[in-house]
């Protein structure tokens, strides 16, 4: 992780704590830049859209179980 040290102007600082203020959890200053890059970025195509994992199931065991007893299923001891 890379640290940097900042200047903003002073519209820039105002207009940040204003929207910090505004918010019901006020965010960290760094939580904030970190989001604002990240979208900057984004739009340049400089940085990848972020794309939540999608799971999909592959098939049917025929047992309803699974979930809750995989590893009596994966060491045998339930067939």
């Amino acid at each position: 992780m890379k640290r940097a040290t900042m200047t903003l102007p002073d519209d820039l600082a105002k207009a940040v704590e204003e929207y910090v203020q505004a918010q019901e959890a006020p965010p960290a200053l760094t939580t904030v830049v970190q989001a604002a890059l990240r979208e900057y970025l984004r739009e340049r195509g400089f940085l990848r859209a972020y794309r939540p994992l999608k799971i999909t199931p592959k098939g049917n065991s025929g047992r309803s179980d699974v979930s809750e007893n995989h590893d009596l299923y994966l060491t045998g001891m339930k067939k």
